[in-house]
C-alpha cells in the first residue's frame, strides 16, 4: 500500500494539504483564490497482477472557476512526488467526462507533466476509448521508469486500452 508522508508534502508545497475525512490517501487545500480542492488516491485494478495502482482523481470542491495558479501547480507536484516516492507507485489519471471538457483536463494534466522539472523520471502512457455511448474518455498513465515491473505495466495497459477498444458482437 501507498503512503503519503503529508508532513513532508506540505515542507515543500506553497498550499498546504489537509487530510479529507471522506477516505484515506484523500486531501484537501483551498488556494488563495477561495477555490477547494481534494486530492484522493484510490486502488485501481486496470492493471491485473500489478501491485500499488491508484486512480488520481481531483476535484473542485466549490466549483469556483480557477486561475492558472502556479502555487497550485507546484503543490501538486509535491504531492505527486511524495506519491512516487515509492518506486512501486503507479498512477491512472481518467479525465472526467460529466460536462465535456475531459479534452480540456487531458491537455491541463498533460501540460503539468512535460513542465515538470522531474518528467524524465516517469513514463508517461496515454490513450482515449470511445464507449457505447460515443463519450471519449482520455486516460493516462504514470509511473517511474525505474519501476521494478515497468516493462509489465506498459503491456497491461496495452492489453486494457485494446480490450476496451473491442466492441463484444
Amino acid at each position: 500500500m501507498v503512503k503519503i508522508d503529508l508532513e513532508r508534502v506540505n515542507a515543500s508545497a506553497p498550499y498546504i494539504f489537509t487530510p479529507a475525512p471522506f477516505a484515506p490517501l484523500s486531501y484537501v487545500l483551498t488556494t488563495d483564490y477561495g477555490v477547494m480542492y481534494s486530492f484522493s488516491f484510490v486502488p485501481d485494478e486496470l492493471l491485473p497482477g500489478i501491485e500499488n495502482v491508484y486512480e488520481f482523481i481531483i476535484s473542485n470542491v466549490n466549483h469556483r472557476k480557477s486561475p492558472g495558479d502556479r502555487k497550485l501547480l507546484r503543490s501538486v507536484y509535491a504531492l505527486i512526488y511524495e506519491f512516487f516516492s515509492q518506486p512501486d507507485a503507479v498512477m491512472i489519471y481518467l479525465c472526467d467526462t460529466s460536462d465535456g471538457k475531459q479534452e480540456v483536463r487531458q491537455r491541463l494534466f498533460a501540460s503539468w507533466f512535460y513542465s515538470a522539472d522531474r518528467k524524465y523520471s516517469f513514463n508517461y502512457l496515454s490513450s482515449t476509448i470511445t464507449d457505447d455511448e460515443g463519450v471519449e474518455n482520455i486516460v493516462a498513465l504514470l509511473f517511474r521508469i525505474d519501476h521494478p515491473r515497468a516493462v509489465q505495466i506498459s503491456g497491461e495497459f496495452a492489453r486494457a486500452v485494446q480490450l476496451f477498444h473491442e466492441k463484444p458482437e
